[in-house]
């Protein structure tokens, strides 16, 4: 098994704007799940304490490494990267490490 964790910081916005982009990512990734093949659990994570430094946690577990690097570029994902997260994100980390 692998996991996939990713933090994105989102460009400057009004909180309600923020708010909105967040629900979006959440419900567009977490949709993803049973749609491609390999990810075996995805979940965002958008509720923070003060003391973040991040806007939005992605948390994914595949079923191995060849499978994370299909999902990267799955059709499914990549409209979903493309429509949802891109555009509105400042910054990005990732890890990936088996388990």
């Amino acid at each position: 098994m692998v996991k996939h964790i990713i933090l994105w910081t989102l460009k400057d916005m009004p909180d309600e704007e923020k708010e909105t982009v967040k629900q979006g990512i959440k419900r567009e990734l977490e949709g993803l799940q049973g749609k491609i093949p390999g990810l075996l659990d995805i979940r965002v994570q958008t509720e923070r304490l003060a003391s973040s430094n991040a806007d939005v946690m992605l948390y994914s577990a595949f079923a191995d490494e060849e499978a994370l690097k299909n999902y990267a570029v799955h059709p499914q994902h990549v409209a979903v990267a493309d429509r949802f997260v891109r555009p509105y994100t400042k910054t990005r980390s990732c890890i990936d490490f088996p388990c």
